[in-house]
C-alpha cells in the first residue's frame, strides 16, 4: 500500500494481524456454513430470489439485464448486478449452491476489505491508524460474518468505501477527476443494492460545505459526483421506465420496508401493521381478495402499484405520529451501532465471537488449539465493547487532526445512520459506516498510544 512501509521490526505485527485475521475469518465461515438453512443465522428466503434468477439467466429463461415481460415487477425488486454475479459464479465454479457463492465473497472480501478500511485510514490518518484499524478489521464479528454471506451488502460496501477513499483523495489533490471517480464508484454500489442511492447528493453537498478552495473547483467537484453515480444508474432507471407501466427509479421496495418497518413497533402493530415479507403479503392477499392458492410475492402481481400503496398507508400513519416515529428512528439508530450483547430486535446478527464449540469439529474442541480458539473469541468480546467509545473519542480526535477530511468521512456515517433509518433496516446494509467507524477508532487507538509514548 503506497505510504506504508514494512521494515523488519514490523514484520512480527503484520504477521500477527495476518495469523488473527486469517483465523477469525475462518473459523466465522466454518460457522455459516453450517449454518446457511438456518433461517435463524442467514436469510435464505432473500437468496432464493438471486439463485432463481441466476438460474434463469444460466438457463436462457431471463435476459442478464432486460425485462422483456412489464407483468414481472419482481425482476426489478432488487439492481440486476447481484443476480448476474451469482450467475457468473456458478457458470465458473460449476455449483449452483449459495456455498459458491459464499466462497467466492469470501476470498475476495478477506482481500477488499482490509484494503479500502486501512487505506482511508491511512489517507487521512497516517500509517499508525491505518495498521490499527487493520486490527480491528481482523477481529470485527461483524465484517467476518458478512464475509461469509452470500448476500449483496459485503460487495456493495466495497464499492461504497472506495468510492469514499477515492473521494478523500480527490479533495487532497483537488482533482476533478477523481472525484468523477467516487461518483462512478458509488454508482457501481447501487447496481448491487440500491441502499447508496442517495449518497451522491451527501457527498456532493459536503464538497460544497467543507471545501475551502475556490468556489469553482467545489461546484466542478460536486456537479462530478452527482455525474459519476446519475450516469452509472441511468440504465436501471431507463429500463424501469421504459418496461413498467409505472415509473420507478428504485425496483419498488420502499414502501415494503417502511410497511414492516412500523410492524416491528407496538403501535404499528396495533394500527395493522406486520413485521415479516410472508405476513405482509397475507394481508395483501386478503384485502385484494386473491385466492389462498394463488402464489403472491412482495413483489408479484403489481408488484411497483401496490408498493406505492404501502407507502401511502405508512408515511400517512407516520404522519399522525411524527413524534413517536422519531423515537422509533433513534431506537433503529442504536440498533445499527450497537455491536455487543444481545441485538436491538429486527436489527439482524452483529456476528459471533469464535469459539471452539461454535467453529471447530466436535473432536477438536479440546486441547490447545480449541484453548487458543476462545481467547480469540475473548479477545472479539473485549473489542467489541470498547468499539463504540473507540469510535466516539476517534472522531473527536479526527475532527481535531482533520476536520474536513473526517467531515467528509462523517457524511456516509449520518447517512446510513439517519435517514438510513427511516424504513426498516438491518446491520448488514449499513457494513460502510461501520467500516468508517473503525477508521475512527483506529484515530482512537493511535491518539491513546501517542499519549502513552508521551507524543
Amino acid at each position: 500500500m503506497p505510504g506504508l512501509r514494512i521494515n523488519r521490526k514490523q514484520l512480527p505485527v503484520f504477521f500477527t494481524l495476518l495469523l488473527i485475521a486469517i483465523s477469525v475469518r475462518i473459523l466465522t465461515l466454518q460457522f455459516m456454513r453450517a449454518h446457511l438453512n438456518d433461517p435463524g443465522w442467514f436469510q435464505a428466503g432473500s437468496y432464493a430470489k438471486f439463485d432463481r434468477q441466476a438460474r434463469d439467466i444460466l438457463d436462457g429463461r431471463q435476459k442478464l439485464f432486460w425485462i422483456d415481460d412489464a407483468t414481472r415487477t419482481d425482476l426489478a425488486q432488487y439492481p440486476p448486478a447481484f443476480p448476474a454475479l451469482v450467475a457468473l459464479i456458478y457458470k465458473v465454479t460449476g455449483e449452483r449452491s449459495a456455498y459458491s457463492v459464499q466462497l467466492v465473497l469470501w476470498f475476495a472480501d478477506l482481500i477488499l476489505s482490509f484494503l479500502l478500511i486501512a487505506g482511508i485510514a491511512l489517507t487521512v490518518f497516517g500509517s499508525r491508524a491505518a495498521i490499527a484499524s487493520a486490527f480491528v478489521v481482523a477481529l470485527s464479528p461483524l465484517f467476518a460474518m458478512y464475509a461469509a454471506y452470500p448476500s449483496p451488502d459485503v460487495a456493495t460496501t466495497w464499492f461504497v468505501l472506495g468510492g469514499n477513499w477515492v473521494l478523500l483523495l480527490a479533495v487532497k489533490r483537488k482533482s476533478v477527476w477523481l472525484a468523477l471517480a467516487a461518483g462512478v464508484a458509488l454508482g457501481i454500489a447501487c447496481w448491487l443494492r440500491v441502499n447508496p442511492l442517495y449518497l451522491c447528493a451527501g457527498w456532493s453537498l459536503a464538497l460544497l460545505i467543507f471545501l475551502k478552495d475556490a468556489w469553482s473547483l467545489r461546484l466542478k467537484m460536486a456537479v462530478a459526483v452527482l455525474a459519476g453515480t446519475v450516469v452509472l444508474i441511468a440504465p436501471i432507471v431507463i429500463r424501469n421506465y421504459l418496461v413498467f407501466p409505472d415509473f420507478t427509479p428504485t425496483g419498488g421496495t420502499i414502501g415494503a420496508n417502511l410497511w414492516e418497518g412500523l410492524g416491528e413497533t407496538d403501535l404499528g402493530q396495533q394500527h395493522g401493521f406486520i413485521f415479516g415479507d410472508d405476513k405482509m403479503v397475507e394481508v395483501e392477499r386478503k384485502r385484494m381478495g386473491w385466492p389462498a392458492d394463488m402464489n403472491v410475492e412482495v413483489q408479484w402481481p403489481d408488484g411497483i402499484r401496490r408498493d406505492r400503496e404501502r407507502t401511502s398507508e405508512s408515511l400517512a400513519f407516520i404522519r399522525q405520529h411524527p413524534v413517536w416515529y422519531l423515537g422509533v428512528m433513534m431506537g433503529r439508530m442504536w440498533g445499527m451501532l450497537k455491536i455487543a450483547g444481545d441485538p436491538v430486535p429486527y436489527t439482524g446478527i452483529s456476528g459471533i465471537n469464535v469459539t471452539s464449540k461454535k467453529c471447530l469439529p466436535e473432536h477438536w474442541q479440546g486441547g490447545l488449539l480449541a484453548f487458543g480458539v476462545n481467547v480469540l473469541g475473548m479477545i472479539q468480546s473485549v473489542t467489541r465493547y470498547l468499539f463504540l467509545p473507540l469510535a466516539a473519542f476517534g472522531i473527536y480526535a479526527g475532527l481535531r487532526r482533520d476536520g474536513r477530511l473526517s467531515c467528509l468521512m462523517l457524511v456516509t456515517v449520518v447517512y446510513y445512520l439517519v435517514p438510513g433509518t427511516a424504513a426498516h433496516t438491518e446491520i448488514r446494509y449499513v457494513l460502510p459506516m461501520h467500516g468508517l467507524l473503525i477508521v475512527f477508532s483506529s484515530v482512537g487507538i493511535d491518539y491513546l498510544i501517542r499519549v502513552i509514548k508521551g507524543l
